[in-house]
């Protein structure tokens, strides 16, 4: 089936030129085509709009008041397409973000006034979750997500690296011994998160790809990562987090990082997502350049951290 605005459009210019041929013309199609869109549009409709002769083309008295309606709608699409172009060209409105918890808390929110004071027309509707949303479902403009991206229909911004440590507090080490290697760990407390199967309750991957996996066991097993924290800061267990969560601590001497005899693994990076989109709205653009912005070359949290137990 034709497309119905196309066959309006042609008709309104049918209108106003007198000519089919002109017609096709100023809408950059073959005179053929616009005879089609115009013969499916008096099909729909089943009622003849125009009175043609061999010199000339006129409305009927249907077509005049067909065409008082046909010109208020294009002028209304034309109006929408132009709201929607400006949303792409200026920052405002509401930008609608979904962030995990602990990341969001710690890294995001404190940078949110310096963007509403770049971008005062704006604002921003920040939802914290560690589930997986559906940005269109869901109506979100913007996720940040960590770790693989696993959902090819969505763009994809790495904005930040994201290391891991195998950390303690310095009076759980000083009861234990330091783990040297990572078979030692088995005889260590070792605290799970159970949203992750890298460093879950049962096993802590290792190796910059995490090819190398090492069973551990713990006593306490959380799905969030600053319950892990706060258990490790009060000597319960070893935890092994993403440095925007234990680098504070670390560097406060709160909890020491261990060295062990294989790399740790390294997620794939902080990400920003959002729905396929050869052309984002300028919000969604502006909020990704600040962050990739802050957080680069080398985010905050990985600045100054040691490397080994003392």
């Amino acid at each position: 089936m034709l497309d119905r605005i196309a066959g309006m459009e042609v008709f309104a210019r049918i209108a106003a030129i007198g000519s089919l041929s002109g017609a096709a013309r100023a809408l950059g199609m073959s005179p053929t085509m616009a005879t089609k869109h115009m013969a499916a549009l008096e099909d729909r409709l089943g009622v003849k709009l125009l009175h043609r002769t061999t010199r000339k083309i006129t409305l009927n008295e249907a077509g005049r008041r067909y065409l008082e309606s046909v010109e208020r709608i294009l002028s209304e699409l034309s109006e929408a397409d132009a709201t929607a172009a400006a949303e792409r060209m200026e920052v405002s409105g509401t930008l609608r973000v979904n962030v995990p918890v602990s990341f969001g808390v710690r890294e995001i929110v404190p940078l949110l006034a310096e963007f509403a004071e770049l971008h005062p027309a704006l604002s921003v509707d920040l939802g914290l979750s560690d589930r997986t949303v559906d940005l269109v479902e869901e109506g979100w403009d913007i996720a940040i997500r960590i770790g693989r991206i696993e959902d090819q229909s969505l763009i994809a911004r790495k904005i930040a690296r994201c290391r891991m440590l195998v950390a303690a507090s310095p009076a759980y080490l000083a009861r234990r011994p330091i783990p040297r290697s990572v078979s030692e760990l088995g005889s260590h407390n070792c605290l799970g998160y159970t949203l992750s199967s890298s460093v879950g309750p049962d096993r802590w991957r290792f190796g910059l790809d995490g090819s190398i996996i090492v069973p551990v066991t713990g006593n306490l097993h959380a799905n969030n990562g600053d319950a892990l924290v706060a258990a490790a800061l009060a000597g319960q267990g070893m935890i092994y987090q993403p440095t925007f969560l234990v680098g504070d601590e670390i560097r406060a001497g709160r909890l020491v990082s261990v060295t062990l005899d294989e790399p740790l693994m390294e997620l794939p990076g902080v990400f920003a997502i959002y729905a396929s989109n050869r052309r984002p709205p300028a919000k969604v653009r502006a909020f990704i350049d600040f962050l990739a912005g802050k957080f680069a070359p080398a985010p905050r949290w990985d600045r100054d951290l040691p490397t080994s137990a003392e």
